[in-house]
């Protein structure tokens, strides 16, 4: 019986890493789909086989099946819209105020030691960290009123698929620029200024 399996079950067993490249590329050679997205891979509700399958056996009616995707599609866009709405209003209500105070501070610095009569070297340093807290910050923010703007868009949507496909392609695209970019602030800004726990606050620190 294990043998029988063995072999059936050949086409899809891979012992690398399911989320590679490398697996992009063997399951091609193997005939297999190799969907990345939640909202096409929902598309197994309702497909022909699924159907058939469901019916068949009476588990589900055709209906039932399209209720099923209906309500697995909105669950997920409307999960991305909360998170794009909270990383909206945290980051343009705490995380950039908090990173301009603290340019701010730097700023005042870099005049303070100009007014001292230094430069070269000793401007280096706190003009090196400006220029790198300004390079996150446009990045953050030119992300961020993208990402919003393309929320409103796909708010419009009226159909459940296109809906959570755009909201997949169009608006959580933008989450991981966002998120690499605050990271790298709060690695740079100031403790006592940054508004929320830290990374090793939150591990470390009871």
């Amino acid at each position: 019986m294990l043998k029988k399996y063995i072999k059936e079950s050949k086409d899809i067993r891979f012992e690398g890493n399911g989320y590679s490249d490398e697996w992009a590329e063997e399951a091609a050679k193997r005939g297999l789909s190799n969907i990345k997205t939640t909202p096409v891979a929902l598309d197994a509700y309702v497909s022909e086989k699924s159907t058939e399958l469901f019916t068949k056996n009476n588990i589900f009616s055709e209906r039932e099946l399209h209720a099923r995707h209906e309500i697995l599609l909105e669950s997920y866009y409307k999960k991305l819209q909360i998170e794009a709405r909270v990383m909206g209003e945290v980051t343009n209500s705490m995380i950039i105020p908090a990173t301009i105070a603290y340019q701010n501070s730097l700023i005042e610095n870099a005049k303070g030691l100009k007014e001292l009569g230094l430069s070269g070297d000793a401007l280096a340093t706190p003009l090196a960290i400006i220029n790198k807290v300004s390079e996150h910050l446009n990045i953050v923010k030119t992300s961020i009123d993208a990402m919003l703007e393309q929320r409103k868009k796909v708010n419009a949507i009226e159909d459940s698929r296109e809906k959570a496909i755009s909201y997949d392609e169009k608006v959580k695209s933008y989450f991981d620029t966002i998120r690499y970019h605050t990271d790298k602030l709060e690695q740079i800004v100031d403790d006592s200024v940054w508004p929320l726990p830290k990374f090793r606050e939150l591990l470390f620190i009871k």
